[in-house]
């Protein structure tokens, strides 16, 4: 072979190692940078299908803390960023479960975001799913504690409302049988009794209605009531209060509105504002009573020129047993419970109430309604 002919074989020869070379190092290359499969293949089968229709946020884990899988719900309470699990605890139980295969549960407070003071009650429940990954359940539970915490409170408040006018009537049934031989006496703590009784009862009536009033479905069937009649009862039910301390409750406005539900219930919402406004007003001053339409709704509004609301006290009226000024209430018989009905009469209802107040101004609530009027089409208009 000469030598011209032995050049062009090794130039053939290094052309085709060359070659080579750069297929196996793109290859190579090709092969550490192409995406792996769709983690859910290696899922145990029909698992996406049952995360799917789960009611709780569910999380896949591999065994690098990775998220295989997770449900819409679990971005959305904040839980998973990207392809990872964002708080601590979380984490902390599926290092337990991974160490020694026990499944794990436990109610945690978690911070809803990065940002502010919002948090979620969770149920977490954490368990091997295979022998790959780890699988984590949240449920939200935060409405559930707040209903509950709602409970207690009420319970705890019924109890302390109730025990004082029950303490006050076996002290002053005590006190009366002492005092047998004096008339004056008797009769002067049996005017108690009689005033605690009916604060008592007021009580329980109240109880009674707001336990009512959060029962769903209360409005089953609703019918046309005339705004008129409801307004015209609530106040004449409120005028002796007011009249013996010589404040002129007032009625104008709109007249002829209706709307649809119970007028025994929207009686109780009205007398329940006047006798509020009546209440927390100084003697000889007005309470009016107005009503309008306009944008389809009905709305009763009761001013007053009473004490007014502090800014910081606005927000919490319609709370349970709250009362402005507590002295004040007690000795009108004030159960602190009538503008939570008059809030769950609008919501039952499809309506809303307000306030508008300022201190040492008085205060105005409105109730707003869904008129009846509001006019349908007839059929080729």
């Amino acid at each position: 072979m000469d030598a011209t002919v032995a050049a062009l074989v090794a130039g053939g020869l290094g052309l085709l190692v060359g070659s080579s070379a750069v297929l196996a190092f793109r290859y190579s290359e090709r092969a550490q940078t192409t995406v792996p499969p769709p983690p859910e293949r290696e899922l145990p089968e029909g698992t996406a299908e049952v995360l799917a229709v789960l009611r709780s946020a569910a999380i896949v884990l591999d065994v690098a803390d990775g998220v295989v899988k997770a449900s819409p719900a679990a971005y959305a309470f904040g839980l998973v960023r990207g392809q990872e699990v964002v708080h601590a605890d979380l984490l902390e139980m599926v290092h337990q479960v991974r160490r020694d295969g026990v499944i794990r549960e436990a109610e945690m407070e978690l911070p809803r975001g990065p940002l502010g003071r919002g948090t979620l009650v969770v149920h977490a429940r954490v368990a091997p799913l295979g022998t790959l990954h780890i699988l984590l359940l949240v449920e939200d539970r935060t409405e559930a504690r707040r209903v509950e915490e709602v409970r207690r409170d009420f319970v705890v408040n019924v109890s302390h409302e109730l025990k004082t006018p029950v303490g006050a009537l076996s002290l002053l049934a005590e006190t009366m049988q002492d005092a047998a031989d004096d008339p004056d006496a008797v009769r002067r703590f049996s005017d108690r009794m009689q005033r605690e009784s009916e604060r008592l009862s007021a009580l329980v009536n109240e109880i009674i209605d707001l336990s009512r009033l959060q029962v769903a479905g209360t409005l089953t069937t609703p019918r046309l009531v005339g705004i008129d009649d409801v307004v015209a009862d609530a106040v004449d039910r409120g005028r002796l209060v007011a009249d013996a301390r010589g404040i002129d409750v007032v009625v104008g406005g709109a007249r002829g509105a209706k709307v649809y539900g119970d007028q025994d219930l929207l009686t109780t919402a009205v007398r329940n504002l006047v006798d509020n406004a009546v209440r927390y007003s100084d003697d000889g001053t007005r309470v009016g009573v107005g009503v309008r339409e306009r944008d389809g709704l009905v709305e009763i509004a009761v001013a007053d020129q009473g004490i007014g609301i502090a800014d910081a006290e606005v927000d919490r009226v319609f709370e349970r047993f709250y009362r402005v000024d507590p002295a004040r209430s007690r000795q009108t018989g004030g159960t602190g419970l009538g503008l939570s009905i008059v809030k769950h009469v609008a919501a039952n209802h499809g309506g809303d109430v307000t306030v508008w107040s300022q201190a040492e101004s008085g205060s105005t609530f409105t109730l707003r309604l869904p008129s009846a009027q509001a006019r349908t089409p007839r059929r080729g208009e």
